[in-house]
This record gives C-alpha cells, sequence and structure tokens, in this order.
C-alpha cells in the first residue's frame, strides 16, 4: 500500500523473535504537525513542542515504537542519523532534527529485555519507503487488542493504514493498534444501551494493567495547514479512533496522535478533519485480521 503523499515515506524495524519492533514516518521539510494524546498512559518524546503555542512548528520525523517507555530510544538513532543528514531546526552549533516518539506496551508478549533502541530507530529509517507494509511488522510486531474481555488470549493487532483523495487533497492514516478494546461491531455497544451487557470485565483494571495497551497513529497530509489546523486533524484522528475501538480512550490506553501537514494543496480545515476520521477508522478496522468484537 503506497503512503500517497510526495516525500512520505516509512520504514520498520522488526523482531519476529521477540516480538516487538519499531516504526519510522520521514517527513519532507517544512512539514509543519500538532497533536494530541487522549488516552490515560501515554509514552511520548517531545510531544510537548506539538503545541500549537510552541516555536518550533515543523517536524521531521514520527517514530512509532514498541517497548514501552524504553523504546522511546529507537528516536535516539533516527535524530542522530538525520543530523548527518542536515536535517533539523537550524541552530548556531548545528541543525537539531525535530523527532516526535510514541511508543506501546508490549513487554508482555515476546521477550520483554528486547526493545527498540537508537541502532533499530536508525535501521527503521534507512528502511523507509513509499509503500510498506503493514500488518504485524515494526511498532506493530508485537500488538494485541480486546485486552478488555480477553486479556490470556488476545487477538493480535499491528499496523494499518489508509488513503483517501479528493481531487488534489490526500489524507493518510498510519496507525499501530494495540487496543484494550476490541474493533467495534456494534454488538458490544448496542447491549449496554439495551441492558444486556451487565457485567464490565472484573480482570479490567487488575489483569490489563494500567498501562499496558495503545493506540498509536500519524495523520499526514498534502494540504496547507498551520499548527493549530494540525491540532484540529489530529482531534479528527481521535474521532476516528472511537469509531473504530470500543471501549476507546480507556485509562489503560496511551492513545494518541500526531498530523502533519506537507503542504502545497489549499483545502478547507473541517474537510481535511472529516477525511482524518474516516481514514482513522479504516485504517485501524485494516489493522486486525480477524474481527473482534465478540468474545
Amino acid at each position: 500500500m503506497n503512503v500517497g503523499i510526495l516525500g512520505v515515506t516509512v520504514g520498520h524495524w522488526t523482531d519476529r523473535a521477540a516480538l516487538t519492533g519499531c516504526t519510522v514516518v520521514l517527513l519532507p521539510p517544512s512539514t509543519t504537525a500538532s497533536g494530541e494524546v487522549r488516552g490515560g498512559s501515554p509514552a511520548t518524546r517531545e510531544f510537548e513542542l506539538l503545541d500549537p503555542t510552541r516555536s518550533v512548528t515543523h517536524v521531521d520525523a514520527v517514530v512509532l515504537s514498541g517497548g514501552s517507555a524504553f523504546g522511546l530510544a529507537a528516536a535516539d538513532g533516527v535524530v542522530a542519523a538525520l543530523e548527518m543528514q542536515g536535517r533539523g531546526y537550524e541552530t548556531k552549533a548545528t541543525n537539531v532534527p525535530i523527532v516526535v516518539a510514541m511508543s506501546l506496551y508490549d513487554l508482555g508478549v515476546g521477550d520483554a529485555s528486547v526493545r527498540p533502541g537508537p541502532a533499530q530507530g536508525a535501521l527503521a529509517l534507512r528502511d523507509c519507503r513509499a509503500d510498506p507494509e503493514t500488518g504485524p511488522v515494526g511498532a506493530g510486531t508485537g500488538a494485541t487488542v480486546g485486552k478488555w474481555r480477553r486479556p490470556d488470549e488476545p487477538p493480535e493487532g499491528g499496523i494499518g493504514m489508509f488513503t483517501t483523495r479528493r481531487g488534489e487533497l490526500v489524507v493518510t492514516a498510519l496507525v499501530v493498534n494495540n487496543a484494550a478494546g476490541d474493533i467495534d461491531d456494534g454488538a458490544v455497544p448496542a447491549e449496554i444501551a439495551e441492558g444486556a451487557f451487565t457485567d464490565w470485565p472484573e480482570t479490567f483494571g487488575t489483569q490489563v494493567g494500567p498501562a499496558d495497551n495503545t493506540v498509536i497513529g500519524v495523520v499526514i497530509t498534502n494540504a496547507r495547514l498551520d499548527p493549530v489546523e494540525c491540532r484540529v486533524v489530529a482531534q479528527g484522528a481521535h474521532d476516528g479512533l472511537a469509531r473504530a475501538v470500543f471501549p476507546p480512550h480507556t485509562r489503560s490506553d496511551g492513545d494518541a496522535f500526531v498530523a502533519a501537514a506537507t503542504g502545497g494543496t489549499v483545502a478547507h480545515i473541517d474537510e481535511v478533519r472529516a477525511l482524518a476520521v474516516v481514514v482513522t477508522e479504516r485504517a485501524l478496522r485494516g489493522s486486525v485480521t480477524v474481527g473482534t468484537g465478540s468474545p
């Protein structure tokens, strides 16, 4: 599947034995960005600079990784490699690459002692291409879903990607699905609304740990947006998450999205946000190989 936006590439480092990995989204120069966290247990790096009130408005890359907070170290390798390429925020001493990172918890599967680090981040950057692999690769290698009701045998999660076009406008979502909740087929919300769902899982918050899950991702568009408008697009991504996953944004999830705009195409911000909702939902539904809406 192709990212579909000029200058945007994605690369993975995957350890199928240890069931972990990392993914790099490399952005073209002068890409504006912002982001939003709605989950209760985020693991992030440099996310605060995405606040539209901050001085730095451009982002060079986004790193998604397994390994929980340990996996944030994968961004170090990306920063070092991009500095060697002359990328980054220009200072008197050197250019400082702006690399935002988000991690998910996959330490409960595979080998918990293996986590993506600087070398693995650099390898993922080297692998960047316009047509990346999706599924249980990169940051999604050890991802699982549906742990709120199946903590012992959760279904496999992974990376999903979806692109839509309206004329010259392109919006793409790349997500890593490690949610506590299920891909929502409407069954459980209907049961709750009708009073038929009476037993909130007793394992939730005990066997399902307070920071064991998350959905993280990036929405990229070729629209010309400022950081405030990118924040609005990130909000749309979370809306798409809430349409695809139930329950969304729990205290056990670290749900976070970055929205990045490469510029070049004029588009109304509400249109871009609406498309962000759609592509995020579709990417999440495509991130699992089987339906997870029923036990």
